[in-house]
């Protein structure tokens, strides 16, 4: 006759080996920071012992939580929105939460609700919103009231906890730059006007020129892509008085470079580029490009934690949130040409 399977270790078996109660394996493995590293050290070497893993279909009917982070997101191939979902990931994964994701096609409420209400029907215990909203929705407003969520981008709702760079902070830095290098003014590549963050910086470079009593040039359209950089660089090549842009992102600006470069201009001998995110590409390109780097991975690590602290306020105070952009300098800004 064969044995019987052995049943798995429970979190009580951990607390005896352990020394301490169950409720403080729990602590353990939910990240309380409350406990003595000391004790820490002990229960994860209990778990290490026993082998023990966690049932959650057995704790999420015991605890009513799921472990599941929802996240919405606006769908778009741009590289620094993946390093934001990546960091959201690998956040969640830190404090034992998993992440489902569901990308939209819009940003009309429609869009939003059926999102959200999929995750929270596929057990999402809150929700992180990365939608570039320009006005705040009252879905979300709505949804907000019965499950937590933290919006990354767009705009705060009283349900909802808001995280966002200051965007018109972004653009001072890069316009402000090129100024004090002697140019002029500066001419502006902005991202879709639909986009809160391609508004703001916007915003920020028309704020920055006034008020430096600088005339506002006319402002060039885009949509984030390489292609709309070189498409806005060839009419850029053309315009005798442009010694300066600030671009509203580095994939623009890549393409940016390119035309001018086929046009004849040489960077920065006679066009100075600022752009805005510091991907990683952006150092290796040529000219290198200066820009404003922005803490994407910062953000997507607080807003897991906001959102936890959120599901439950006893895992310990929160750090400061310090999301702060940063002016890196690099070989594609200098003095405007002489005369």
């Amino acid at each position: 006759m064969s044995n019987p399977p052995t049943r798995p270790p429970s979190i009580r078996d951990v607390a005896g080996v352990a020394g301490v109660s169950p409720q403080t394996v729990s602590r353990v493995l939910n990240g309380h920071h409350s406990l003595r590293p000391a004790t820490r050290d002990r229960v994860q070497a209990a778990i290490v012992q026993l082998g023990y893993h966690r049932n959650y279909a057995a704790r999420s009917l015991s605890t009513g939580r799921t472990q599941i982070i929802g996240l919405v997101l606006f769908n778009t191939d741009s590289y620094a929105r993946s390093t934001v979902v990546s960091s959201i990931e690998i956040a969640a994964a830190q404090l034992d939460h998993s992440v489902i994701c569901a990308p939209i096609s819009s940003m009309d409420d429609h869009a939003i609700e059926t999102a959200v209400q999929g995750l929270v029907d596929r057990g999402a215990d809150g929700i992180i919103l990365a939608v570039p909203m320009i006005h705040s929705s009252p879905v979300v407003e709505r949804i907000g009231t019965t499950t937590p969520i933290v919006t990354l981008d767009g705009s705060r709702t009283e349900s909802s906890e808001l995280l966002v760079i200051d965007q018109a902070l972004v653009a001072e830095l890069a316009t402000q730059h090129l100024l004090d290098l002697g140019h002029e003014t500066v001419w502006h590549l902005a991202g879709p006007q639909n986009w809160i963050e391609a508004y703001d910086r916007s915003e920020g470079w028309r704020t920055t020129l006034e008020r430096a009593g600088k005339a506002a040039p006319p402002e060039l359209q885009g949509d984030w892509s390489p292609a709309a950089g070189y498409k806005n660089g060839l009419i850029a090549a053309r315009i005798p008085d442009l010694t300066a842009m600030f671009v509203s992102s580095d994939e623009m600006a890549f393409g940016l470079l390119r035309a001018l470069h086929e046009s004849g201009k040489r960077i920065p001998q006679d066009i100075s580029i600022v752009s805005v995110d510091n991907i990683a590409l952006a150092e290796f390109s040529y000219p290198s490009l200066t820009t404003v780097a922005q803490p994407f991975k910062t953000i997507g690590k607080l807003a897991v934690q906001r959102l936890l602290h959120r599901l439950d306020p006893a895992r310990g105070e929160l750090p400061p949130v310090a999301l702060v952009p940063e002016l890196i300098v690099r070989n594609s800004t200098g003095a405007p040409p002489a005369p």
